[in-house]
């Protein structure tokens, strides 16, 4: 169950008031949280590029085993980034501490919004496979991945501009070291090599895509409460 990765944070095995607040609401807090998602990117890249921890025990196991591969490249550019934000957000020294604190987190939180909802669109609400049931190569990036184009008044050329290339998230995920300058490109030879061999590849609107990604989380968190009142002990 994909609510389950909540549960797992329990050393008990059991849901908080949180968990299930969480859970429960997960369509409507979607926008909010993604307010707060470059915070705990970033957070997390300091932890990372000066040894500070890991997001996850895997991410702690690949650290371990392959480290940074440009490490002070990776601590000299957060550093020049951090440099450079708090110059700005502090006016070149003009604005007062608190317009500088909002300046930030205005900043920084549509920064999140952005990225996420581009992230959100090519990913969530597609298929998911657990290891004796996942595909081969080809059809696992097909499948678990959508592109999106333009529609309900959303001109192409700003879907290109907002998603940066992530738009043909399919064909980023086949291939995923070439440069963004030839994806399109790329994606006329992918949708033709899917028509001949008839698999079948999901590409929407804007519009569409984040309702898809909306109801989804719906969906999770309706499983989520049948196994709540299924668990829930006869009175």
């Amino acid at each position: 169950k994909q609510a389950q990765s909540f549960r797992e944070l329990n050393a008990d095995g059991k849901d908080s008031t949180f968990v299930k607040y969480a859970i429960k609401f997960q369509a409507f807090t979607y926008f909010p949280i993604l307010l707060l998602a470059r915070i705990s990117w970033l957070r997390e890249s300091f932890k990372t590029a000066f040894g500070l921890g890991a997001a996850s025990e895997n991410a702690k196991l690949e650290l371990e085993r392959r480290g940074l591969q440009y490490p002070t490249l990776e601590r000299s550019g957060i550093a020049l980034h951090y440099a450079w934000m708090f110059v700005l957000s502090s006016g070149f020294g003009r604005f007062s501490i608190a317009y500088s604190i909002m300046y930030f987190m205005v900043a920084t939180c549509s920064s999140g919004l952005f990225l996420a909802l581009v992230f959100g669109l090519g990913h969530n609400g597609m298929a998911v496979y657990d290891a004796t049931t996942r595909p081969d190569f080809w059809k696992l990036q097909v499948t678990t991945t959508r592109n999106v184009i333009g529609g309900y008044g959303i001109p192409q050329f700003f879907v290109d501009w907002f998603c940066g290339g992530l738009q043909y998230q399919v064909d980023h995920h086949l291939f995923p070291m070439m440069p963004r300058n030839n994806i399109a490109k790329c994606h006329k030879l992918v949708e033709s090599f899917c028509k001949e061999w008839g698999v079948k590849y999901h590409e929407t609107d804007m519009i569409t895509g984040t309702w898809e990604v909306l109801k989804h989380l719906q969906n999770v968190s309706d499983e989520f409460l049948v196994e709540m009142v299924k668990d829930f002990p006869a009175m």
